[in-house]
């Protein structure tokens, strides 16, 4: 039987704060806790309905789930994750690939950009304190398994970049075509938000900006589509060597 105080806890973890606090996230949702267990990730808890026949660790009834449920419609499943924030090591960023946002708020964006960086198999990706929350439901939910896959640091962004000597190529309108990329076996992809774009602190600590060109009558591209063709270039110059 589902407590009332146990709902209240289930539902309070939609907040930010109390997320923190709690050390706690929840994810609801059959395909995207499906995904995350295929992806082994070990989640404290997993509440599921007779209607959910995967893993869980409690069965509710459907009107139990109902009041746990953080949406309109409740899923069949919900699992409770432990918040583990990871921290950069020294000279980290010269290794590999890194995809950076910069102040990326839209949480389906941010998820979406994980899972991008998953799909070319980037080393990490990097989040500015002011991106929208790893934890986030919507970001968990759009970036599917990648959540378990992809190495996520949110760290100060000016000052992490700025302590790397590897190539930063920040996405921006006067760039250089992104096309014409040189193969770079260590780069930092850097996609600032759609409303301004990259911030000035990180933009001062760029060694490169790159655009692609627009063909068409379109003011700006999505964030997630832009890094998916800088990265999309990024690769192929690498296996065109």
């Amino acid at each position: 039987m589902l407590t009332k105080a146990a709902a209240q806890h289930l539902r309070s973890l939609r907040e930010k704060r109390e997320r923190e606090a709690q050390g706690l996230f929840v994810v609801e949702g059959e395909k995207v806790v499906a995904e995350l267990l295929a992806a082994r990730f070990a989640f404290v808890e997993v509440y599921g309905t007779p209607a959910w026949t995967g893993y869980k660790t409690h069965s509710l009834t459907a009107e139990e789930m109902a009041r746990a449920s953080h949406f309109p419609t409740p899923s069949s499943v919900l699992a409770v994750g432990r918040i583990v924030r990871p921290t950069l090591a020294a000279g980290e960023l010269d290794r590999g690939l890194t995809l950076a946002l910069d102040g990326v708020q839209d949480a389906g964006n941010v998820g979406t950009l994980i899972r991008l960086a998953d799909w070319f198999a980037f080393d990490r990706v990097l989040l500015s304190p002011d991106c929208a929350d790893f934890f986030h439901q919507k970001v968990i939910n759009a970036s599917m398994g990648s959540f378990a896959r992809v190495r996520t640091v949110t760290t100060p962004l000016a000052a992490a970049l700025a302590h790397t000597v590897t190539p930063r190529l920040g996405c921006d309108l006067a760039g250089t075509d992104v096309h014409t990329l040189a193969p770079l076996p260590h780069a930092i992809v850097v996609i600032g938000s759609e409303g301004r774009g990259l911030s000035a602190a990180v933009k001062a600590t760029l060694t490169q900006t790159v655009t692609i060109p627009r063909l068409g009558g379109a003011e700006s591209l999505n964030a997630a589509v832009a890094a998916a063709i800088v990265c999309d270039n990024l690769r192929r110059a690498q296996t065109a060597r």
